[in-house]
């Protein structure tokens, strides 16, 4: 059999022989991820018109400190640095943000649209070597299972948040009642989006159907496994919806706070 050396040269950056539009999904991704980033950090460091009512925006809850009601503790620590800046959502944020930044998902969509790594299937990329997540600091994602246990609790925080806005104080005499606003079912719908991407993260999948040779006999847990999978199926659609709605929920609370929306009681 004869053999014929065949020698690959590597391309370019952007470089293939595609002819479909490639670029579009990342580019999507990036203007996407860009400007949620850039909202949810403006909205962070405002540090007002985040609460209206019982409504308490899910980019300041819990809140820890703070002048709304909400706040667990009081107030701003006396203590607080004069020279650093204080925004009740500087305390929480930094954690479901990282089981975002971590999540298998979003790796595989910000590697492509920000990295370049690759931009897509069979095209160039801007660097002649692959070292993976195997070095520092890439390495570092591995902490996305740990992320995971507080993107829990954070959806028990929430539930209680949608709790909270089922109950409305009377401004003339103080006395609360119940009742569902508009506000009410925009938290809990972002609640269920931030649940079916929380609960579909294939880090859960792998500790309900981990260690297990046959999980056919824990019946209880393959049910969990198999309502999990179920969920991780739609991992990137509940990513994308629970994005918008994260955003969206907050915008909607700090309009009706700024008195630009009016938020209507339905019961």
């Amino acid at each position: 059999m004869t053999v014929i050396p065949v020698s690959v040269a590597p391309r370019g950056f952007g470089q293939t022989a595609r002819r479909d539009a490639w670029w579009a999904t990342p580019a999507a991704v990036f203007t996407v991820l860009s400007a949620f980033i850039v909202y949810a950090t403006w909205a962070a460091f405002q540090g007002q018109h985040y609460t209206y009512g019982p409504y308490l925006s899910p980019f300041y809850s819990p809140e820890l400190f703070g002048d709304s009601p909400h706040a667990w503790f009081g107030p701003k620590p006396a203590a607080w640095p004069g020279w650093l800046p204080f925004s009740p959502a500087l305390l929480i944020l930094p954690f479901p943000g990282l089981f975002r930044l971590t999540c298998y998902y979003y790796r595989g969509a910000y590697y492509k649209a920000f990295w370049a790594d690759p931009p897509s299937c069979a095209v160039g990329e801007p660097r002649s070597g692959y070292r993976g997540e195997h070095a520092f600091p890439l390495i570092v994602q591995n902490v996305h299972r740990y992320f995971l246990y507080v993107a829990v609790v954070f959806l028990v925080l929430l539930l209680t948040d949608v709790w909270h806005a089922l109950w409305f104080p009377d401004p003339g005499t103080g006395r609360v009642s119940f009742g569902i606003g508009v506000g009410t079912l925009v938290l809990a719908t972002n609640l269920v989006l931030l649940t079916g991407y929380t609960l579909g993260c294939h880090s859960l999948r792998h500790l309900v159907g981990g260690c297990i040779d046959q999980i056919s006999r824990r019946p209880a847990r393959a049910t969990a496994y198999r309502c999990v999978t179920c969920l991780n199926g739609r991992h990137m659609l509940f990513a994308w919806l629970s994005l918008f709605s994260v955003a969206l929920t907050d915008l909607y609370v700090r309009l009706c706070s700024m008195g630009i929306l009016t938020d209507w009681r339905l019961v």
